[in-house]
């Protein structure tokens, strides 16, 4: 009996609670930051002026939806969404990962329902129905919902060298996440793929930082919007971006994450900081991600000059900075460089973290600010950063609601068709004995052999591996031959799998077989991030993804093994491989006829890599990391010093030693814009318009492009320059142009590129950005190593 009453009474209080609230939300309807006639700032400043310092910290502090409760109707029941909101308005929510009935990974029909719910909850019953940000975990190239659109991973974008597809990609992914109640993407990453043993090369557009600002640009573009328009506003249907990780984080000492980074200030400025300068000043970014590194001593997450003094100060940053998760946390409790809560929390707030993306911390705030007036300014300024992202994301004036056929919306013919075309722009072709394209009509039987024949892989950050979700290689040579032939499969070995009994059935497989397709690769965690959990069942150990560091770049387990054991058989191998960082492949380029890199294809990667295969679509990704030889070579980046390759020039064998190196030479195993077509094309023809410049100027060049093979093909058009004689040392090539053009059999195309003078410049001896004058090679090619044509301009004051 009693303890009924106590329910009773509970119950009565929540009832009066809601009415207050609901009493003081219609108030806060007619108050002037809920008028959108006003201009957001005007609007930041009247609702801040009425927040308390409890709900400002408030507006700092996240938590996750993965914490609401669903009746037996599968309704979010009003006691969850109360005991994990109390009343109090949330800067940020994650959505759930699994759904709460089944413990399976969620849906996009479950998160729209969870959207829902809070997004009434903290509009009708917090005093200022305040919206939250529903920030995706992901966002790199999906959506974390099992039935969302699956696209390439980051390293497939980068590798396509087509800004508009990425574009085009961004856009329909905002699209799609849009109609969830997503707001907001952790996407994309601008960091600089220069050590191939981290785990997270696959995340990253690649190894320049021109590609990398350019392809982030487009994928930020495609988030957000026009950046005209974002400058003062998000369209309908578009997503908050978040550059990261600011930054450094890609090139952690022996490659391991999370290691500190040593990077002098000159290549940190040109080579790290240039592509995030871009995403701010170019395209509006409107957040940012710091990195959980430590810079030459210093944590991102407590960098005051990174934080404030470069990104707001001199890059202009309006947005709001979002931590790593648990990066606030590694202040204290793995750098060292603070004792307690309230210690760490103020250095990161005076660093210049708005948003911790947790609560191990910022909670100290509110009576730390209470004592002091300086805190409180810091907080009003973190909150007010939060809340003008809100206004101009248009949160305060588009509640969600649910569509009901959110599911016939999404992952639709539209987007598989699109993740398709990124997956088939992006497979490189490293080699080609004329095996590929294969010919049906010639062919009576296929082998289908490896770990990966048979398996979908994804890359990190994606919410599973089920092959339900997608097409595997070998389903899709099954769907492109139509039974015209006979396929026999093994899968061989597993990937990290030391047992060989797969072999037998697989070199029988082979044997029978007039050709064979041999899909290697890795695999990676799927959400297994530093500071959250897993989410599926493990079916083969991660090699690569978030905190999957490698000390070997061979393909792992037996696979190599495998791959000899094949090749004994004297049938033709066709080598596809599918994983998230550069294999070091010597034995294998020397020896196969083909070998297509296909990185993390997405959820069509299979039907992308089978038309490639028998031709029905002409490869045309290039590489945007240099593929080294060994780990000893390491880092083989091609925008390397003078001095960098050896001065001795006399490479040696294990044959005939030399010197640079005493048994190998320096060379990549594969270079930098480096892919092959089944056609072949010709350069001619390089204009410079005006060879002599000044600073203000734009380098206006064109050159002719011949397909003079018998298919029409795709190639990337590269433009590299180097400055002959610089007042600090210049890298021998730095890619400064590039477009991807369609060209038909025997037929010519002009393209035509425009430099600014601007791009030429270098940090000087007084760490100051300068264009110097001099003269300037312009260099044109089909990747770093093939270059076709050169010229050079000169720049005068």
């Amino acid at each position: 009996m009693e303890k009924k009453m106590k329910n009773i009474i509970v119950s009565i209080l929540i009832c009066l609670m809601a009415l207050l609230f609901n009493q003081m939300n219609v108030h806060a309807q007619g108050l002037p930051y809920m008028n959108k006639k006003l201009n957001t700032e005007e609007r930041v400043k009247d609702l801040l002026q009425r927040m308390s310092v409890e709900e400002k910290v408030g507006q700092m502090l996240k938590v996750t939806l993965q914490d609401l409760k669903e009746d037996e109707y599968g309704r979010i029941t009003e006691e969850s969404l109360e005991q994990l909101f109390s009343g109090m308005g949330i800067g940020c929510v994650d959505p759930p990962i699994t759904d709460g009935r089944t413990n399976k990974p969620i849906d996009v029909k479950g998160i729209a329902k969870y959207s829902e719910a809070a997004d009434q909850y903290l509009r009708k019953k917090t005093r200022w129905g305040i919206p939250a940000i529903q920030v995706d975990l992901g966002g790199i190239h999906g959506q974390l919902a099992y039935d969302a659109t699956i696209f390439p991973q980051s390293l497939n974008q980068g590798s396509t060298w087509n800004p508009q597809l990425i574009h085009k990609m961004a856009d329909l992914m905002a699209y799609e996440a849009s109609l969830t109640g997503c707001d907001q993407f952790f996407a994309p990453l601008f960091d600089i793929a220069r050590e191939p043993r981290y785990g997270r090369v696959e995340e990253c557009f690649g190894e320049d930082p021109f590609l990398v600002a350019e392809i982030g640009k487009a994928f930020v573009n495609g988030l957000q919007g026009d950046p005209e328009i974002t400058k003062n506003h998000i369209p309908k249907n578009k997503l908050i971006a978040t550059a990261k990780h600011f930054v450094g984080y890609s090139v952690p000492t022996a490659g391991i994450n999370i290691a500190p980074v040593e990077v002098g200030p000159r290549d940190f400025r040109s080579i790290h900081l240039y592509p995030f300068e871009k995403a701010i000043k170019e395209s509006n970014v409107y957040s940012i991600m710091p990195a959980y590194n430590e810079v030459n001593g210093i944590p991102v997450h407590g960098n005051k000059e990174l934080l404030r003094d470069i990104l707001r100060d001199e890059y202009g940053f309006e947005g709001y900075v979002f931590a790593d998760y648990g990066g606030v946390w590694m202040l204290q409790n793995k750098h060292k460089v603070t004792a307690n809560k309230a210690e760490t929390a103020i250095l990161a707030l005076k660093s210049g973290v708005d948003q911790e993306g947790h609560d191990y911390a910022y909670s100290q705030l509110i009576e730390i600010a209470k004592k002091d007036k300086a805190i409180e300014a810091l907080i009003e300024e973190a909150a007010g950063n939060i809340l003008r992202v809100k206004f101009k994301a248009g949160l305060f004036d588009n509640p969600y609601k649910a569509p009901k056929d959110i599911s016939s919306l999404i992952n639709t013919e539209k987007s598989r068709n699109l993740s398709r075309e990124i997956a088939e722009e992006s497979t490189v072709l490293l080699k080609n004995d004329n095996l590929l394209p294969l010919d049906l009509k010639s062919l009576r039987s296929i082998a289908v052999i490896g770990p990966n024949a048979d398996q979908v892989q994804y890359g990190d950050y994606s919410i599973t591996k089920d092959n339900s979700t997608g097409v595997t290689v070998l389903e899709g040579i099954k769907r492109i031959t139509q039974n015209k032939l006979t396929i026999h499969y093994a899968k061989g070995c597993n990937i990290t799998g030391l047992d060989k009994s797969g072999f037998a059935e697989a070199i029988k497989a082979a044997q029978k077989s007039d050709v064979v397709v041999l899909v290697i690769g890795g695999s990676s965690m799927s959400l297994a991030g530093t500071g959250w959990g897993e989410s599926n069942e493990v079916k083969d150990f991660p090699t690569t993804g978030e905190g999957y560091d490698r000390t070997e770049l061979d393909p792992p387990g037996v696979q190599s093994d495998l791959i000899r054991e094949i090749y004994k058989t004297g049938k033709p191998v066709a080598l596809v491989m599918i994983h998230g960082n550069p294999y070091s492949i010597t034995w294998e380029k020397e020896n196969l006829p083909a070998i297509l890199e296909a990185w993390y294809p997405g959820s069509e990667g299979g039907n992308a890599i089978a038309r490639i295969l028998f031709g029905e679509v002409n490869p045309s990704g290039k590489l945007t990391v240099s593929i080294p030889q060994s780990v000893g070579h390491i880092p083989v980046f091609y925008n390397y010093k003078p001095s960098a390759k050896g001065h001795y020039k006399k490479p040696g064998t294990p044959e005939n030693p030399g010197r640079d190196y005493v048994f190998s030479s320096p060379e990549p195993l594969f270079p930098f814009g480096f892919g092959l077509s089944y056609t072949q094309f010709e350069y001619s023809e390089l204009k410079i318009n005006k060879r002599t410049l000044t600073e203000n100027d734009s380098i206006q060049l064109s050159v002719n492009v011949k397909n003079i093979g018998k298919r029409a093909g795709k190639e990337v058009v590269q433009v590299y320059i180097n400055d002959r004689i610089s007042s600090v040392t210049t890298p021998i090539k730095e890619l400064k142009s590039f477009c991807k053009l369609n060209i038909a059999p025997g037929t010519t195309t002009t393209v035509q590129f425009s430099i600014p003078c601007k791009e030429l410049g270098l940090w000087n001896n007084d760490m100051k950005y300068v264009v110097e004058p001099g003269e300037f090679d312009v260099m044109v090619g089909s990747s770093a190593e093939d270059i076709h044509l050169s010229d050079y301009i000169r720049i005068q004051f």
